[in-house]
């Protein structure tokens, strides 16, 4: 058996011995140490008489297995993460009692020891399938089922569920050692809950711990009651409390905007939002109860970009329960559709049901050029990724998946109109309630509501890759008339697919406030290689066009010769967030694919940035001149240029609003280009932090004095010493992640071979520590130092896929891969290793081959800079 990594041919086969209704029975003990936990599960099913299948379990044993009232032997049908199951019946019982791992990844069960009080705090994490790792089960989406959960747990916790609590009862029996770390032992209590609806196995969860709680309540728009809950850790307790009254009313919103826009009032029995430590994702939708990162829980200064997405991150996972639970996909070629759904819907009820107004202007600066990235990649794949096995769904969690896919929704509703697309859905969410659907399903009720024909679209848009670029061609006469208007679409060689858009065009001038403002609009279809834009002719020529206002579309944007010169010496005059934000999208891209002066980039971004409020959109400015500025521009000139964007941002720091979001973004991106030797930056940094250099309304607080902890040892003003110093001052979970991530900033030979080490060997580090360890490692620019590491990067690939989870494995073949290496050299250690190893799973394939194409875009783009 192939074990973990299950296949679609599989799944698809125990679909059709498999059937419903299949009811699991599942008791959890949780009071048995640290490292271990009790799982006895029992499954009622039904089965093609005679046949033969399997159950999925990841544990450390199995002691019992009992099917149909036949003991088996666990040696024998237990092996390789599966149990056999052979000569069914027609109706089956089968027990399973096993010892399972707590887990440190962020996968199954994850059991975190919060510093600050000893406090112990378990949640689940089952997507991709790792129910399997806490409870026996038919790990697959179309195999949905009823689920009975009983916790047996210490009696000081609290536990939840998807569903409500039935009772609790006293256990007379106390905690082994280890369950409550150096807490004396307690008796238990028993926590029993109520059978879910039938749903599928990744959707379940189980959370435990002494969490704090709050409570309020929401009138459904179907008459009932619906209890909802917020839970953080103890210590997040004061932290969290100033916000939940805010984030219970987004989640209110969020109901009533969902129920309006779909037909569907909510339809579970209750809505608890549990703010969980070390998560590896930014949150999931288990039924009745999602869990979040609880980096969500804002102790120290965020951006408004953050405060925004945690906005967004509560009504995507909201969004999800009718979405992918109510009605759930097949298998997971088809995650796209929940993913996607769940991103287009979020950002348009956070546009129109919250205080966030300019979140399609967030969506465009953020989700779609992370979207742009990846679909210019080889290993892009259409939306409707074909999926083989569970490797492939891992790495589709990606930019295609969500951000691709909501903005081709956002296509689609423009294609067919809104009134009709969310009356399709209605009728979809209707129909399938409950079950299992697929795309076709999807397509079917919107074209009955629309009246257009989708097959042609969903062929272009969802199962072709790839993007295409429309670029405008305008020419006017002597009196500025338009005479000729075009827009030429394009496709890559590797993806030859020509799309139909459905888009707007905006002319744009200044208004009498010096401000460049819409002073017409119109839509048309855009088909084929040239669509003449007939409503332009003879119009007066403004001063910008703008193809694809409002972003409608998905695309690559080129301006006409004008608009171009126009908008890189007036984008911070544009009065819209979303022009703005489409403008500077189709500017970076330009300066990615080598076709826009690097450094005009900068000054242009720059000038921007002076006058910029929408968060997101400064917040992914920053990080694309900060790209440019070390990998993109003539490598001749690196050194000059990230001096000045060092001294220009320094500059507008200290010009900024006091207090603002720009001021505190501005400093904290200052902090990225320390390097050593420059003791300026060093005096800035050192004066921030004891308080010689102050910014009038810029708190010094936990967070922020940590990145400058981080780069004063990046520069070498401080060492291991003063880290300590300062961890010792507050020890709690996040610091001890910034302390690691300090400690392998330091630009030493052994600070890196220490990092690089306790990254890939040390196992106890938990997800989010490792992760702080690749960031500390990879961020030196040092080449002397880091090109050390090149060889050993690739050297070391194989071990890391075969030792680590596949989380794991990802967050370190990303977060060790040495960028600041020169270019060339990591493209031939790339592609030699890509050479002998054509036979290595495809899902490593393609996160080694993503890293190797981002190099040679560098060296792409520096060329052509080079020979400006």
């Amino acid at each position: 058996m192939p074990g973990s990594n299950l296949t679609r041919t599989e799944a698809q086969e125990r679909a059709a011995v498999i059937a419903q209704p299949i009811h699991y029975y599942v008791s959890l003990d949780l009071s048995k140490g640290a490292r271990t936990f009790d799982s006895v599960t029992r499954i009622t099913f039904d089965a093609v008489a005679g046949s033969s299948s399997f159950l999925d379990l990841i544990a450390q044993s199995v002691s019992r297995v009992v099917l149909n009232g036949e003991e088996l032997q666990p040696e024998k049908v237990f092996n390789d993460n599966r149990i056999e199951l052979s000569s069914l019946q027609e109706h089956n019982e089968v027990l399973v009692e096993a010892v399972c791992v707590y887990s440190n990844t962020g996968e199954g069960l994850h059991r975190s020891v919060d510093p600050a009080d000893n406090n112990v705090y378990m949640y689940t994490q089952f997507e991709v399938p790792d129910a399997r790792r806490v409870y026996a089960v038919f790990d697959q989406p179309d195999l949905k089922a009823v689920f009975d959960f009983d916790v047996t747990a210490p009696k000081s916790w609290i536990v939840t569920s998807n569903m409500p609590v039935v009772n609790t009862t006293d256990v007379d029996q106390l905690t082994q050692d280890g369950t409550l770390v150096d807490k004396p032992a307690e008796t238990c209590k028993k926590w029993v809950f109520d059978t879910t609806v039938q749903m599928s196995s990744y959707l379940t969860a189980i959370c435990a711990g002494p969490y704090a709680q709050w409570h309020t309540e929401y009138a459904n728009e179907d008459g009932r009651t619906i209890p909802m809950a917020m839970y953080c850790r103890q210590s997040l307790k004061q932290a969290f409390e100033k916000d939940v009254d805010y984030l219970f009313d987004i989640t209110k919103k969020g109901f009533a905007f969902y129920a309006k826009t779909w037909g569907v009032p909510y339809p579970y029995a209750k809505y608890d939002q549990i703010y969980v430590p070390e998560y590896n994702a930014g949150a999931m939708e288990n039924i009745g109860m999602v869990t979040y990162r609880d980096q969500y829980v804002f102790e120290s200064k965020v951006t408004d970009a953050m405060a925004e997405r945690r906005v967004i991150t509560v009504l995507h996972e909201l969004a999800h329960m009718w979405f992918g639970d109510y009605v759930t996909m097949k298998w997971w070629n088809d995650l796209w559709l929940n993913e996607s759904f769940a991103e287009f819907t979020s950002t348009l009820a956070t546009a129109e049901a919250s205080d966030w107004h300019d979140a399609w202007a967030t969506f465009t600066s953020g989700e779609k050029s992370w979207a742009l990235n990846q679909d210019q990649l080889s290993t892009t794949h259409p939306i409707v990724a074909p999926i083989n096995d569970l490797n492939d769904t891992y790495v589709n969690f990606d930019g295609i998946t969500y951000a691709k896919g909501a903005s081709v929704l956002k296509q689609l509703v423009a294609y067919v109109g809104r009134e009709p697309f969310f009356e399709g859905i209605h009728n979809y969410l209707e129909k399938h309630a409950y079950a299992n659907a697929t795309l076709h399903d999807l397509l079917v009720e919107l074209e009955k509501t629309s009246g257009r024909e989708l097959t042609s679209w969903s062929a272009q848009w969802l199962e072709k890759a790839g993007i295409n670029t429309i670029k405008a061609k305008v020419e006017e006469d002597t009196h500025g008339n338009i005479t000729q208007f075009e827009l030429h679409q394009s496709a890559s060689q590797e993806h030859p697919v020509l799309r139909s858009h459905r888009l707007a065009i905006g002319f744009y001038n200044e208004n009498e406030q010096g401000k460049i403002v819409r002073t017409k609009r119109f839509e048309l279809d855009v088909d084929g290689e040239v669509t003449v834009v007939q409503e332009a002719l003879g119009e007066q020529r403004p001063q910008f066009i703008l193809v694809n206002d409002d972003d409608l579309t998905y695309t690559k944007l080129r301006l006409d010769e004008k608009s171009l010169a126009f908008a890189q010496e007036n984008l911070y005059r544009f009065d819209d967030a979303l022009a703005r934000a489409v403008i500077w999208l189709s500017l970076w891209d330009m300066t990615r694919d080598g076709e826009f002066s690097a450094e005009q980039f900068i000054h242009t971004s720059l000038k921007a940035l002076g006058t910029e409020h929408e968060s997101t959109t400064f917040r992914y400015a920053l990080q694309q001149v900060n790209t440019t500025a070390w990998h993109y521009v003539d490598p001749r000139r690196v050194d000059e240029v990230v001096k000045s964007v060092a001294q220009s941002l320094w500059d507008l720091a200290q010009k900024a609003q006091a207090g603002s979001d720009e001021q505190f973004q501005l400093v904290n991106a200052y902090l990225q280009y320390g390097e050593q030797g420059d003791q300026e930056f060093v005096n800035h940094a050192q004066g921030l932090l004891n308080g010689d250099i102050v910014l009038n309304g810029l708190e010094i607080d936990n967070n922020l004095r940590w990145t400058i902890i981080k780069v004063l040892a990046k520069v070498n003003a401080i060492g291991e010493a003063e880290i300590d110093a300062q961890l010792s001052k507050r020890d709690t979970t996040q610091n001890r992640e910034f302390a690691l991530g300090a400690r392998a900033s330091i630009t030493t030979v052994e600070a890196k071979k220490w990092a690089f080490d306790q990254a890939v060997h040390n196992e106890e580090l938990t997800n989010m520590q490792l992760e702080a360890v690749c960031s500390g490692f990879s961020n030196t620019t040092d080449k002397q130092i880091i090109d050390e590491f090149a060889q050993e990067y690739f050297d070391t690939i194989e071990w890391i896929w075969d030792h680590r989870t596949f989380h794991m494995a990802e967050a370190l073949l990303l977060g060790l891969y040495p960028v600041h290496v020169d270019a060339k050299r990591l493209v031939d250690l790339g592609h030699a290793w890509l050479e002998s190893h054509q036979d290595s799973d495809n899902a490593l394939r393609r996160i080694i081959s993503g890293n190797i194409e981002s190099s040679e875009r560098m060296l792409r783009v520096q060329q052509f800079n080079s020979n400006l």
